[in-house]
């Protein structure tokens, strides 16, 4: 098995997707034409966003909205950049708002965390040490 994508489920797909290229230079592949579906190309795995009636029509029994919720659920998408402040400033700028500033971690890495307009927490990071 493979892992493909990742599909997040917002209001307005391609606000995300333009979120998304605007905040962290992501490269749009496909938005469907009714709006519903879209997916950046971000390497070997897709991230992707869909509305949130796609869930529902999906499955029933519904989700938790990530931009209805006062706090960021418990999941992220990662961003490795060798230039974490930079690129925090960047999404802030862009729409984003600040969950936690750049930081030395113990482990060696560099990390913030944002909360993009759709609800989604984004980590940013410096690679792993060796």
């Amino acid at each position: 098995m493979q892992f493909a994508y990742t599909i997040i489920y917002v209001p307005d797909v391609a606000a995300s997707l333009s979120f998304f290229e605007k905040a962290f230079g992501c490269r749009r592949r496909f938005l469907d034409d009714s709006g519903m579906y879209g997916e950046l190309d971000t390497g070997a795995t897709k991230l992707a966003f869909a509305v949130h009636e796609m869930g529902t029509f999906n499955y029933p029994g519904g989700h938790v909205e990530a931009h209805q919720s006062a706090q960021p659920l418990g999941f992220e998408v990662a961003f490795v950049t060798d230039d974490v402040a930079q690129a925090h400033a960047h999404a802030l700028q862009s729409g984003a708002r600040e969950l936690s500033p750049p930081s030395q971690k113990p482990w060696g890495q560099t990390v913030s965390y944002l909360r993009c307009p759709d609800g989604i927490m984004v980590e940013l990071c410096t690679p792993l040490p060796d």
